[in-house]
């Protein structure tokens, strides 16, 4: 799964990566982002915009619109199976942009240990999404989803999901036009094998208050004896 990850792109990343968006005038970083959050999304709708939704998808037919945390990610192998996600799946996609995201270890007594992780090519990530609106009266709510697939070689020592990265320009552009399903189902695969870098942080990041740069200083990890 991806259940936390940052968004505090480097000035290099701004210029490579979102250089053709229009931006906010005072983009907001979070080195923590967590669900139920606002959080950045570039939307099949607004594609060359940066647009704030909340982390956690809400079907439009949700009764009361709350956010509960629980669809925070879909999995792609049944995304075009399940009805809280079908119909967003075809017509509500977006990219989710991320320095990085963030996975917990599990240690042999049971302790888990935070772990940072992005691209080795040093690129901001874009990870696939979809993304729903609901409405009541006068009151919308603009939500999404960040898809999940089975993991790539490095990711499989910290847990059996990751988030669907499309790696490059043209996957990305892919996914936010109006293409049928049986095109876009092949790119919701792992990302390439060793494209991946990843080191212990401090689980200071367990705790969603903590917003600070110092959460991605690499920490030592836990001895593992087996």
């Amino acid at each position: 799964m991806c259940g936390r990850y940052s968004f505090a792109p480097k000035p290099k990343q701004l210029q490579e990566s979102l250089a053709d968006l229009l931006l906010p005038d005072q983009l907001e970083i979070s080195f923590n982002i967590a669900p139920t959050q606002q959080a950045y999304v570039v939307t099949s709708e607004l594609p060359a915009r940066l647009k704030k939704m909340e982390w956690g998808l809400v079907p439009s037919w949700s009764k009361d619109g709350k956010n509960s945390g629980k669809m925070i990610n879909a999995r792609s192998e049944t995304i075009d199976e399940k009805p809280a996600f079908h119909d967003a799946f075809l017509s509500r996609r977006c990219l989710v942009p991320a320095d990085s995201f963030y996975e917990w270890r599990k240690e042999p007594d049971g302790r888990k240990t935070p772990f940072r992780i992005f691209l080795r090519s040093e690129e901001l990530m874009f990870m696939a999404g979809i993304w729903e609106r609901w409405k009541q009266g006068n009151i919308e709510k603009y939500t999404f989803s960040i898809l999940t697939t089975t993991p790539n070689q490095e990711m499989s020592e910290l847990h059996n999901r990751m988030p669907v990265i499309l790696a490059d320009k043209f996957s990305r552009s892919k996914w936010l036009k109006n293409e049928p399903m049986k095109t876009l189902l092949p790119l919701l695969n792992p990302v390439q094998d060793h494209s991946l870098v990843m080191y212990a942080v401090s689980d200071k990041l367990n705790k969603v208050s903590e917003n600070k740069a110092e959460l991605q200083i690499p920490v030592e990890p836990p001895l593992r004896l087996f």
